[in-house]
């Protein structure tokens, strides 16, 4: 990218009055290859003052009236730096934890071409490692790092971050569900589009007292957001998925069955353990079934991404804004 590029910086909020003020007057406005910067805030339904001190800080705001969760905010923010042009977007939390002037490291890979999703990452860099971070915390943010590295067969460290940097293709391609949150879920949609990704090491500090407006229950967090991964890589790997499930129930029932044939092999009768032919003949026909699911979702996958490819192009081709909001 050579040209000036119009950056916008989004603030996702829920209850943030006592910083969100603070957080907006120490963004960075003056970045290199940026010729202007524009910040954004969607009130997630709080029952504070958050609204009232973001506009009186400056910030543009928008309010969903009720809480709709962390990553319908984020969908917020995706649509508003679409729909006003924005070259590259970076998002950051308004509790004041990620330092903001670090926002240049997430911008900087973007403008001079080398990404098109830069993250903040935590864990990169061991000597960054917030000392004060709750052990199971960074315990099950390690464990879901390998889950989605796995998945994408990339190396990540933190996929967890909430602060992190977007090229305008890669709002573009953005095509997201989970409203309970986003992190993991863009990684595996814009990997899945060979959109180019990069960690950079951030500074982290975490308030003593203070609790996560996402990860309030570490156990129902790791669930929501394990279902929202798995949905996901059904719906992005259909055969894999299907074909996974169909071999855990094939591959026992073919067990039984070869156990009744060689039980006739050597005694010349199936007396005894035809329980063994029902139970195998029920578990070959379920995982068959899953075989031709896997088969259908994956053909069925082809009008996704088509689908995908329209609504990248609808978006790409519309009018772009041409002035600055706040």
């Amino acid at each position: 990218m050579s040209r000036p590029l119009r950056l916008l910086i989004a603030l996702p909020c829920l209850n943030e009055a006592e910083t969100v003020a603070k957080v907006i007057a120490s963004l960075p406005r003056d970045l290199p290859g940026i010729a202007s910067t524009s910040v954004l805030v969607v009130d997630d339904g709080s029952s504070d003052e958050t609204r009232a001190r973001a506009v009186a800080a400056g910030a543009h705001v928008i309010s969903h009236g009720y809480n709709r969760g962390v990553g319908a905010a984020f969908q917020t923010m995706l649509r508003y730096a679409v729909g006003e042009g924005f070259d590259v977007m970076a998002n950051i939390d308004a509790d004041g934890q990620f330092d903001a002037s670090e926002i240049a490291l997430l911008v900087a890979p973007v403008v001079a071409g080398e990404a098109d999703f830069v993250t903040g990452s935590r864990f990169v860099d061991r000597a960054l490692i917030p000392h004060n971070m709750p052990s199971v915390k960074r315990w099950g943010n390690e464990r879901m790092s390998t889950l989605i590295s796995t998945l994408t067969q990339k190396k990540f460290h933190d996929v967890s971050c909430g602060f992190r940097g977007y090229s305008r293709e890669a709002l573009l391609q953005l095509n997201l569900h989970g409203r309970f949150t986003y992190t993991q879920e863009t990684f595996l949609d814009l990997t899945s589009k060979g959109l180019r990704v990069k960690e950079v090491p951030v500074h982290v500090s975490y308030h003593e007292g203070r609790k996560s407006r996402v990860a309030q229950s570490i156990p129902k967090y790791a669930v929501r957001t394990a279902s929202i991964i798995l949905r996901l890589y059904r719906d992005y790997n259909p055969l894999k998925f299907f074909f996974a499930l169909g071999a855990a129930f094939l591959l026992p029932g073919l067990g039984f069955i070869s156990f009744l044939g060689w039980h006739y092999l050597a005694t010349g009768h199936f007396s005894g353990h035809i329980w063994a032919g029902f139970v195998g003949g029920g578990l070959s026909f379920v995982g068959m079934m899953f075989g031709i699911l896997g088969v259908v979702a994956d053909m069925l996958d082809r009008i996704r991404v088509n689908q995908e490819r329209i609504l990248y192009e609808l978006k790409r081709r519309a009018p772009r804004a041409d002035h600055d909001v706040p």
